[in-house]
């Protein structure tokens, strides 16, 4: 079986993007994980959105309005759901067996928040020995004490760059080269 690839969008949830927790460009970034899954969908790639069910805090609780994706986010019907409990998408879900299954050895990760639920996942992954490729300009978060959201994001980025992985790889490009590299291979085959 060809090895497949996986968009995953990580936590994009209503409880994340409040008035009291402005995201840093959210508009922008909805818009760019509308565009990258619609391009996935035709190359019959996988998109699995992520959503994270805190109950055990009373926070994100499944069938709230918090829980619920943006709705700006395009989902259909043969999208892959995940629901999550910790930081790192992988912890107690099925995730990583799914992607096993369907020969998924490339993850394409966008989302929120950059310094929580991003990076945990990303870590994860890395030590699973997935290839992975982070959307330098797709993942968001909000200000935190000591940074503004984009220093955070432009940290991370930065870090990510600079991991050593396990027998996978990682790579940190913008949006449009994500697009543009996506195509010439979908071009080629």
């Amino acid at each position: 079986m060809k090895p497949q690839k996986c968009l995953l969008v990580i936590d994009m949830q209503k409880g994340s993007f409040t008035p009291d927790t402005p995201r840093y460009e959210t508009d922008s970034i909805v818009k760019k994980i509308n565009s990258l899954a619609s391009m996935f969908r035709k190359n019959s790639w996988l998109v699995a959105f992520v959503q994270h069910n805190g109950s055990s805090m009373d926070e994100f609780i499944p069938n709230t309005s918090d829980w619920e994706l943006l709705d700006d986010l395009e989902v259909h019907e043969q999208d892959l759901m995940v629901e999550k409990f910790a930081n790192d998408v992988f912890y107690n879900t099925s995730l990583h067996a799914k992607l096993k299954e369907l020969n998924v050895n490339e993850l394409v990760i966008t989302g929120c928040a950059t310094d929580f639920c991003v990076e945990s996942t990303i870590q994860s992954a890395l030590v699973k020995d997935f290839d992975i490729l982070v959307v330098e300009d797709g993942h968001t978060t909000g200000n935190r004490p000591f940074m503004d959201a984009e220093q955070v994001i432009n940290h991370y980025n930065w870090v990510w760059k600079n991991m050593t992985p396990t027998k996978g790889k990682i790579d940190v490009w913008p949006y449009s080269t994500v697009m543009t590299l996506h195509e010439q291979e979908i071009d080629q085959s």
